[in-house]
């Protein structure tokens, strides 16, 4: 029998949660936090000279200035092959329109006298982060920056790692000048990270950074919790197909190849009730795997990540799912509308045969900073709420003293806090 490319795992027969059966294997790597926390460190106290040591150290080259300017976007936007150009311009018009439906009108409430309003204040600065180095990524521009911009921020900043010789691909600098991004600098890792966040000699901080990267760049978001706010801890990324035999395994195999050639540390995962499925995606997978140019950084996704699960049925299918709460979750069985509902723990769903992951990943208009890594659990996908502040205004009518404050007295009493309760009662005495 001929190597399997996905892990088999057999949950036929148990009842229950199945969440310790299909937990994530855990990565054989560095003390990532570590070597993060010292990255940060170096940033914080050394600014931009240590922006340059690091750089030099993980991107192999060392910028004399990290900053890119906005007339350099606006001729790579000239350079780039008009095609991709206007694919460009079409994603941006389609992320800019589901944003813009996430804006609601200011809520206001009156009851027993009081009037409370929410205002919504997007933040003064936000940093945008996308990955480079292993591809480009002019969508993770899109998908950060256009958002913000809906959201009202006035100041939308963009770090993106540079290649060896120092340039940031025309491509990824074309996104940014249709995103009307602010500032662009060319500084990757955990360090980009950090100088968002503390700011340095020629980077202000900024008040949120959201964006998706690796492990590293997710830890130091997750350790930076607090002086910024962030998005989620956006990693590496992952996908669970629900699969049965109405299926195509060449474009089971074909989506789970997809989210795999982002490389290590993600997830490619097939589940199903039908075993002979599992063995024609497997072997369909092979087949794609062999010819794919990207095919170290798949193999090295499938290896760690990759599974066929079985289970008994369609409905135990998405208790698997809603188990692993992967960041893409495909329905590509039959009847896949009715199972929509039964979907509880994912970043983004899929329905049917066409709604591929990859779509999601461009032109859907839907964003694909997703959580990822089980994260889905309690995150969301980035959104226009992620760059604002709700504000709550509240105003008491002149009338109305009388009824309020006794219930307001009472309850800080209660806690045991008498200036609490004084300053309604001096309110009421000059009332009266």
């Amino acid at each position: 029998m001929a190597t399997r490319v996905l892990a088999r795992t057999d949950v036929r027969g148990v009842d229950g949660d199945l969440r310790n059966a299909l937990a994530r294997p855990r990565p054989e790597a560095d003390d990532v936090a570590a070597v993060v926390r010292e990255i940060l460190a170096i940033v914080r106290g050394g600014g931009d000279n240590a922006l340059r040591d690091l750089t030099e150290r993980f991107d192999g080259f060392r910028p004399d200035a990290f900053a890119v300017s906005r007339a350099e976007r606006e001729a790579a936007l000239a350079r780039v092959d008009p095609e991709l150009a206007r694919a460009l311009e079409f994603a941006r018009d389609q992320i800019l329109a589901f944003h813009e439906s996430q804006l609601t009108k200011e809520p206001a409430h009156e009851r027993s006298g009081i009037q409370v309003q929410e205002l919504v204040i997007p933040v003064d600065r936000a940093g945008c982060y996308v990955p480079g180095g292993r591809a480009t990524y002019p969508s993770s521009v899109l998908m950060t920056a256009v958002p913000a911009r809906v959201a009202g921020v006035p100041e939308v900043v963009l770090c993106v790692p540079a290649s060896a010789d120092g340039r940031v691909p025309d491509a990824t600098l074309a996104a940014a000048a249709l995103a009307d991004v602010d500032e662009l600098y060319r500084i990757g890792g955990a360090q980009a990270i950090a100088a968002l966040a503390y700011g340095t000699d020629s980077i202000p901080p900024v008040d949120v950074i959201v964006g998706p990267g690796n492990a590293y760049v997710a830890e130091a978001k997750r350790q930076l919790v607090g002086v910024v706010g962030i998005d989620s801890l956006a990693g590496p990324s992952d996908v669970m197909i629900v699969a049965d035999a109405t299926s195509d395994p060449e474009l089971v195999a074909a989506d789970l190849l997809a989210q795999a050639e982002h490389g290590p540390g993600g997830g490619a995962i097939v589940v199903t009730w039908d075993e002979a499925v599992a063995d024609a995606v497997d072997a369909a997978l092979a087949r794609q795997l062999a010819a794919t140019p990207r095919r170290e950084d798949a193999t090295a996704t499938l290896q760690s990540g990759g599974r066929a699960v079985l289970v008994d049925d369609r409905h135990r299918a998405i208790v698997a799912v809603n188990a692993v709460a992967p960041e893409h979750v495909q329905l590509m069985c039959e009847d896949a509308d009715l199972l929509v509902p039964e979907v509880r723990n994912a970043g983004a769903v899929f329905v049917g045969r066409d709604a591929s992951a990859v779509l999601g990943d461009y032109i859907a208009g839907v964003n694909h900073v997703l959580p990822t890594a089980g994260t889905a659990r309690f995150a969301s996908a980035l959104r226009v709420t992620d760059f604002q502040k709700h504000v709550h205004v509240v105003r008491v009518e002149p009338g109305a003293l009388a009824e309020i404050a006794p219930h307001a007295i009472r309850i800080a009493d209660t806690e045991g806090l008498t200036a609490h309760g004084d300053a309604w009662r001096l309110r009421t005495e000059r009332k009266s």
